[in-house]
C-alpha cells in the first residue's frame, strides 16, 4: 500500500532531519536587483540573522543535434537567506521562489504557523500573480543505532517495496554495497511524488559513519495556484507525506520511534 491509513502521532525518537516547503512563482526581477529591506524589516524578529550568496545557474544549451550548438551563460542569482537565531530554522527568497526549512519539525501545525507570517509579508509586498509549484519535502533518517535497533535487518523495520533486493531472504545485506529505489509518479489532485529510498550516509559520512534508512520524499502541485489555494494544497501534500512514510515503515519500527498520539 502506497499510502497508509493513519493515526497522527509525534515520535519522540523521530527520524525526521529536514523539512523544507518551497512556492515557485514566475520570475520578479526586483527581488534580485536589490536587497529586500522592506521584507527583512517584516520578518526580522523571528528570523534575525541575514546574509546573501551569490549563484550562477546552469549554462543554457540550445542548438543540441545541429551543427553549431551554443552554450548560453546565465545571470547570477542573489539567493537571501533569513536565519532564526538558534539556526534551526531559515527562510530563503530569490526572484523565483520562497521556502522554509526546519531542522526541528515539530509539527505541522506548527510548521504551517512559521511559514504563515513570511509568506503573507511576501505576497503583500511583491504580489505574485500566481504560483507555479508548491513543493513540501520531507527527509527522513532511520538511525538503528539510536533506535536500540542494531540487531534488526532493513527487512524488518522497513516495507518490500522499498527495500529492492534487501528485501530478499537470500540477499545478505552486509554484501550489500549499494542499493535504493528511486521513484517519480503522479498522484490525484494534480500532485506528484519523488521519492528516493535505501541506506546512505548523512553527510557522506564525514562526521557519522553509521548508515541510515534515506526515506527522501519530494512532493508537489503544479499548475497556477492562487495565494488562497495555499493552505488547502500544502494540507493536501501533508496528507500525502503521513500517509506514504507509515505505509513505508512497519509496526516495529513504528514502536520503536515512540509514537505519542496527537489530539
Amino acid at each position: 500500500m502506497l499510502f497508509a491509513k493513519f493515526d497522527r502521532c509525534l515520535y519522540t525518537r523521530s527520524p525526521l532531519v529536514e523539512v523544507i516547503c518551497q512556492l515557485r512563482f514566475p520570475a520578479i526581477l526586483s527581488i534580485n536587483a536589490q536587497e529586500p529591506a522592506q521584507f527583512q524589516e517584516k520578518v526580522r524578529h523571528d528570523f534575525p540573522r541575514y546574509m546573501a550568496r551569490q549563484e550562477r545557474p546552469a549554462p543554457r544549451i540550445s542548438g543540441l543535434g545541429g551543427p553549431n550548438p551554443t552554450v548560453e551563460t546565465q545571470p547570477p542569482i542573489n539567493n537571501y537567506h533569513f536565519i532564526s537565531e538558534d539556526g534551526r530554522w531559515k527562510l530563503n527568497l530569490t526572484q523565483n521562489f520562497i521556502s522554509l526549512s526546519t531542522l526541528v519539525y515539530p509539527r505541522w501545525e506548527e510548521f504551517a504557523r512559521r511559514l504563515d507570517k513570511p509568506l503573507a509579508a511576501f505576497i503583500d509586498l511583491y504580489q505574485p500573480d500566481f504560483f507555479e509549484r508548491i513543493g513540501l519535502r520531507y527527509v527522513n533518517a532511520v538511525s538503528r543505532q539510536r533506535l536500540g535497533l542494531t540487531d534488526q535487518l532493513w527487512d524488518d523495520l522497513i516495507q518490500s517495496p522499498y527495500l529492492g533486493i534487501l528485501g530478499e531472504p537470500d540477499v545478505d545485506e552486509k554484501e550489500v554495497g549499494k542499493c535504493s529505489v528511486d521513484i517519480e509518479t503522479k498522484l490525484p489532485g494534480d500532485c506528484h511524488l519523488k521519492l528516493h529510498a535505501g541506506p546512505g550516509l548523512l553527510g557522506g559520512g564525514k562526521k557519522d559513519p553509521e548508515p541510515k534508512f534515506i526515506l527522501d520524499q519530494d512532493l508537489s502541485a503544479r499548475g497556477q495556484t492562487t495565494a488562497e489555494e495555499i493552505p488547502g494544497k500544502l494540507a493536501q501534500l501533508h496528507q500525502y507525506a503521513g500517509g506514504l512514510f507509515h505505509g513505508a515503515i512497519t509496526d516495529e519500527l513504528h514502536d520503536a520511534m515512540g509514537p505519542v498520539a496527537l489530539d
